[in-house]
């Protein structure tokens, strides 16, 4: 039996050169603020007169200046004078559970645990690259709808999808993993069956 997949939530960001990095920032941090479990000293980022959340923990901060950092140097080195550029930037939760059966771990040979994907944001960034005032103006107030959006799906989401997340079962800082990825490769049935 195949295992569930972990629900996925899509979120759409456009920005330009100049917000890019904010945006991404402040979209991340608004979905480990509501998914990061320890106990955490909030803090707030203003964004295009939008106020979001952000987690105070070095180790988060850290990880997620450098993927954004990862992503807006793919982006800047695909971009395209007269276009945009897309590119995506992943956070999947884990839930660490025991292995089952497997004599291996009784002998050294593997973990006694394993990481199980519950839940994934996918965030699709599309970077504008506006040429005129006319233009910069258009997509100032794309970018300010879109990530107020954004923000609000976020909250929306984090509401309603309850039912999925594992009960905490371990008294530790935090009691679920983490990743962010960059350019996520898509699960389509070439690439579940090994053929991509």
């Amino acid at each position: 039996m195949e295992p569930r997949r972990p629900p996925e939530y899509i979120l759409k960001i456009f920005a330009d050169p100049t917000h890019v990095k904010d945006i991404i920032k402040g979209t991340l941090h608004t979905i480990f603020f509501h998914r990061y479990f320890p106990s955490i000293r909030p803090s707030s980022l203003e964004v295009l007169d939008l106020t979001l959340p952000v987690v105070v923990d070095p180790e988060l901060e850290t990880l997620v200046d450098t993927r954004v950092a990862q992503l807006i140097r793919q982006l800047s080195s695909t971009t395209s004078p007269n276009s945009s550029v897309r590119g995506q930037i992943a956070v999947q939760f884990f839930e660490k559970r025991r292995r089952k059966g497997g004599g291996l771990a009784w002998f050294g040979g593997g973990k006694a645990e394993e990481e199980i994907c519950w839940e994934v944001w996918m965030v699709e960034v599309t970077l504008a690259m506006p040429r005129t005032e006319a233009e910069r103006t258009k997509v100032l107030k794309a970018m300010e709808t879109t990530l107020q959006k954004t923000a609000m799906k976020i909250v929306t989401i984090v509401n309603q999808y309850k039912e999925h997340i594992p009960p905490i079962t371990t008294s530790e800082a935090n009691p679920f993993p983490y990743q962010i990825i960059l350019n996520p490769r898509s699960e389509n049935w070439g690439t579940r069956i090994g053929i991509f």
